[in-house]
Order: structure tokens, then C-alpha cells, then sequence
């Protein structure tokens, strides 16, 4: 049996295919087709900056809030410089209001009016909505629910913080704050505390103990301390050049047009309160921070929101009045112009914001001892977290 035709005709069967396996797999790897199949690098995503910022719209809070409507375009302006490894990143906003009664108890009087966006006209539209009512101030419970109800990054280089201010005892509500904190720690979120009031009152109520739980700053404010907006020579030619930019925004899409109303609804709104703020406004419209992808076609194209081959699909309900009847040709010339037009007005918005920044460091009209507001807590905390992730700010003449 030992040299049966049978078995010598699958030992010859078994050692052909082992050298056809050999071969194959000396082939499949050569070097060449290693080469061939090395998967390029995919580019680096743009780092992240995820700010939440949660109010106390209790009855006591009209200053906070109204603080916060006038300083946040301040506080885009303040990181417009900011940039990791060379790369600009990119800014979300998340609003909540807690501590109004005019909400669930369910909820723990928490409302979200935003979930992180870089349409930052819509925080805006938040912030002139809120009125105080109320209340009950659960801390604990706000912040888990920014927690659990934001799509948070999952990159450690990534700046991840909850701002959270109010005046009330940090350690209110069926909530425990500390196991908020603990969670939101886990997750790589700093929790910053701003006491709306005294320093000391702010300490003894839980609210520094509940920034250092959490990674965070204690800062406390002077929730009725006014905004000063200065005004400055380069406000009337910066209001005109806004003017002229917002005409180089392409509405497009279902919600298009009324985003775009919105956008002017905020100028307004700004320009309201002082020229000063439409200034800081349209400052921050100039920078990157001010993405409107998910409506304009200038940023859509830019950001790859949408390409040419969706654009020419668009139906005409889905455009402006002015590119209705344009063909192909016609609607791409005609969103060349508007992109040209904006980089040149945002460049001169710029440097006469930068000449501005000049003229109101020249002015020292800010007291040396004067309490800080909601936008020094901002952008302190937010630096100082920015630094400890390698983000390098450029340095700037003034506010």
C-alpha cells in the first residue's frame, strides 16, 4: 500500500498545490503590488472647537442674558486667530437655557434652543429669544443633559467645554452634580463655572468646587454690568461694506430664503444696540468661523457642501429668483462673481476692523479694576484650554 498508484497520486496532487499556493502568495506580495495597494493618507479633519453654553434664565437673569447677546460676536472674534498645527479649526455653539419654570419640569427647566452649529446667525436668534421666568436652577442636571444630547467630538485635540452660568446653589436639583461633572470628566469635557455675583458668595455655593471637579475654570461676573461699545471712525464704512456682503450670499435649498432673512433679521438686531456691535458682527462674518454651507452657495461650493454636478441639479424652486433662469454656464459665472466679491469685502472688513482695534486700545477707557463680564470668562477659560491642546492665537491690538 505504501506505493499504490492511489497514493502516490495525491501526494503529487497535495505538492502541486502547495507550490501553486507558494507561487500565488509570492506573486499577490511582491513589492511592485505592495506599492500598488498602499492606501494614501487621508487628510487630517480640521480641529474642533465645541463650545456649550448654558444660561440661568431665571427671573434675576435679564443681565446675564442680555451680556451675552452683546458679546458674543466678540468672542468669535477672539478666536478668529486661532489655529492648531497650522490649521484654522472649526467653531460649534450649543445653546441651553435652564432654571426657567416656563419649561418641563420633566426636564429639569432645561431647554435646548441649538445643538452644536457653525451657523452661528441661528445661536444669535437664540440668545434675543430667551426671557427669564421663574425659577428653578438645577445644575447638575443641565449639565448632563449637554452630556448626553450633543454630538460631542471624539478627538482628544479636539476642545470640548461646557460654560454654565447662573447665580442659584451649584448643588440644586434631583441631579447630582457631582456624578454631571464626573461624566462630563470621562468624556473629555472641561465644565467651566460663572457665578453671577459675588466672588466669595460664588465659592461658598458650590460653584469653583464644581469647576475643579471638572477640569474647569471659576470665574464670577457682574451680571449687571453693562456692555460698552465704542464707537469708532471705521463703523460707518464697515456697516456699508456688511451691506454689501450680505448680497453676495446665494440662497439655495427649501430653507434657504428664510436663512437668509434670518442673517438680516441679526444685523438688525445688533445695529439696534450700538454700531459698535454691528462692527464686532460683521467682523465675525468675515472670518472663517462664519459658515453658512447648509444654505449659501458660495460656502456650499467652498466647503464641498455641495458640488457642481448638484448644483446644475438643483430644480429652480431650489434657487434664487436671479439664477432661475440661467443655464449651467450662467449659474457657475454668476457664483464666481459673488465668491470674488465676498473675498474682497472681507478682506477690507478686516483691515479696517484691524485699524479699529487700534483706535479703541488708544482710547483706555476700560476701568483697571472693573468686573470682569461673560465674554472675559469666555475666551480666559477657553485660551487657557486651547493652549494646554497645542492651539497658538495670533496676537491682537484690541476688542
Amino acid at each position: 500500500m505504501k506505493n499504490s498508484p492511489i497514493r502516490s497520486a495525491i501526494r503529487a496532487i497535495l505538492i502541486s498545490s502547495v507550490l501553486v499556493t507558494t507561487a500565488s502568495f509570492a506573486h499577490n506580495n511582491s513589492p511592485s503590488d505592495a506599492k500598488r495597494h498602499i492606501i494614501a493618507p487621508q487628510p487630517q479633519a480640521a480641529p474642533k472647537i465645541q463650545l456649550a453654553i448654558l444660561l440661568d434664565t431665571s427671573g434675576s437673569m435679564d443681565g446675564l442674558i442680555d451680556q451675552t447677546r452683546n458679546q458674543l460676536w466678540q468672542v468669535v472674534n477672539e478666536f478668529s486667530s486661532a489655529k492648531r498645527n497650522g490649521v484654522t479649526p472649526t467653531l460649534e455653539v450649543a445653546l441651553f437655557e435652564y432654571g426657567n419654570d416656563g419649561n418641563s419640569r420633566d426636564t429639569g427647566f432645561v431647554r435646548m434652543l441649538n445643538n452644536f452649529t457653525g451657523e452661528l446667525d441661528k445661536v444669535s436668534e437664540g440668545l434675543f429669544s430667551l426671557t427669564t421666568n421663574g425659577g428653578s436652577e438645577y445644575c447638575g442636571f443641565a449639565i448632563k443633559t449637554a452630556v448626553h444630547s450633543l454630538n460631542w467630538s471624539q478627538s482628544n485635540n479636539d476642545i470640548k467645554t461646557i460654560f454654565i452660568a447662573g447665580n442659584e446653589p451649584f448643588t440644586q436639583g434631583p441631579v447630582n452634580y457631582r456624578e454631571a461633572l464626573q461624566l462630563a470628566s470621562r468624556n473629555g469635557i472641561a465644565v467651566n463655572t460663572i457665578h453671577a455675583g459675588d466672588h466669595k458668595v460664588g465659592i461658598e455655593t458650590g460653584w469653583q468646587a464644581g469647576a475643579q471637579l471638572a477640569g474647569g475654570d471659576y470665574m464670577s461676573i457682574d451680571a449687571n454690568r453693562r456692555t460698552v461699545h465704542i464707537i469708532s471712525p471705521q463703523d460707518k464704512r464697515i456697516s456699508e461694506l456688511n451691506q454689501q456682503l450680505n448680497k453676495t450670499y446665494i440662497p439655495y435649498g427649501i430653507t434657504g430664503s428664510r436663512k437668509a432673512r434670518r442673517q438680516l433679521e441679526q444685523d438688525k438686531r445688533s445695529e439696534k444696540i450700538s454700531s459698535a456691535l454691528l462692527a464686532k458682527r460683521a467682523r465675525a462674518k468675515s472670518s472663517s468661523y462664519y459658515s453658512n454651507d447648509q444654505w449659501d452657495l458660495v460656502d456650499a461650493l467652498e466647503k464641498g457642501t455641495i458640488n457642481e454636478e448638484q448644483l446644475v441639479e438643483l430644480k429652480e424652486s431650489e434657487l434664487p429668483e436671479p439664477m432661475r433662469n440661467m443655464n449651467d454656464k450662467q449659474k457657475k459665472d454668476y457664483i464666481a462673481e459673488k465668491t470674488k466679491q465676498r473675498k474682497e469685502l472681507k478682506e477690507e472688513i478686516e483691515s479696517l476692523s484691524q485699524s479699529r482695534d487700534k483706535y479703541i486700545a488708544e482710547q483706555k477707557v476700560q476701568a483697571v479694576a472693573a468686573a470682569p463680564t461673560i465674554s472675559d470668562a469666555l475666551t480666559k477659560s477657553i485660551r487657557k484650554q486651547a493652549k494646554e491642546k497645542q492651539y497658538e492665537f495670533e496676537k491682537k491690538n484690541g476688542n
